[in-house]
């Protein structure tokens, strides 16, 4: 049996933990978890450890959270660490050539899209957004350039109508872990050829902004239902102003005709409101400060376009 890599892992998120339990059940030697600073978190906006870093604390590993990853200090850190690996999954800032050049087999990436579609921070939603039929995992080594380093595997995932962004990045965090153990096993045994991206076919999705989940009527169903599944779990897509927001987190396109806006039906099983083209049905909502409900139990309580502005 090889004996273990020394890998050091960055990445934050959910999405960074799966790996890192992954890595941690093949006995690779985790030399240190890397994660962004703790933030505030919550109504009491009170310092909250990542995933990853809670994580590590259980198992006894280091944690390194360095404001910015340029600093000299930071990277001398890893230098004496002197890993063979670094594993980034997740993570959130750009890693320097400096630390780049440490590990003598790279730095490899796991990123929830099949590359060169959808580099940047939020793949998973803008492939439901703009109707892929698949999405997937790739790895890939780490270059200055965001998330364009040469490919090394991919692996396909089928995009589901039920699927949300919530729903499909647990898919492909489970497949991304599976990705990365086979990636490191072919890095060691030197049976892996890197592959260039081809770059007119990049493709960027960008952060995700809270104004992206408001829902204008006038845009086909086919389109709203999308925002629905790409905006959960956030921003979420919404009706409504300021702080009485009328969110919408499951829906379904239907062939309804009507001034854009306007109810077309409402009872237990749904309510409809007519778009664009053809129409939506509201499946689960949640009014501002209550819980997610059925239609059922938001028509006991509510009174439609009085109470709410949809």
């Amino acid at each position: 049996m090889a004996e273990p890599l020394k890998i050091l892992f960055m990445g934050t998120p959910e999405f960074a933990l799966t790996s890192l339990e992954k890595l941690s059940q093949e006995r690779e030697n985790i030399v240190a978890v890397v994660c962004q600073p703790d933030k505030p978190r919550g109504r009491g906006r009170k310092l909250m450890p990542c995933p990853s870093k809670k994580w590590a604390a259980e198992h006894n590993i280091a944690v390194i959270q360095p404001e910015r990853c340029k600093d000299c200090e930071f990277v001398d850190q890893i230098r004496r660490l002197a890993p063979d690996l670094i594993v980034v999954a997740s993570f959130g800032q750009i890693l320097p050539d400096e630390l780049l050049a440490i590990p003598r087999l790279g730095a490899v990436n796991i990123h929830s899209s099949l590359l060169p579609k959808y580099r940047g921070a939020s793949p998973v939603a803008y492939a439901i957004l703009n109707g892929e039929e698949e999405t997937g995992v790739t790895s890939m080594l780490i270059v200055r350039k965001l998330d364009a380093g040469p490919i090394l595997l991919q692996r396909a995932l089928p995009i589901e109508s039920e699927d949300t962004a919530g729903t499909l990045q647990d898919q492909l965090a489970r497949l991304g872990a599976e990705l990365l153990i086979e990636t490191i096993e072919k890095l060691k045994a030197g049976k892996i050829q890197p592959r260039p991206q081809d770059e007119s076919q990049a493709v960027y999705a960008p952060a995700l902004k809270k104004e992206q989940g408001r829902i204008d009527w006038s845009e086909p169903a086919e389109i709203i239902w999308r925002k629905v599944r790409a905006f959960n779990p956030w921003p979420g897509a919404y009706v409504g102003r300021g702080d009485r927001l009328l969110k919408i987190w499951k829906a379904a396109p239907a062939q309804g005709k009507g001034e854009p806006g306007t109810i077309l039906e409402a009872h237990q099983k749904w309510i409809e409101l007519a778009c664009g083209k053809g129409s939506l049905r509201i499946l689960e909502l949640q009014p501002p400060g209550k819980k997610k409900m059925t239609p059922e139990a938001f028509l006991a309580g509510h009174h439609l376009g009085s109470e709410f502005n949809f």
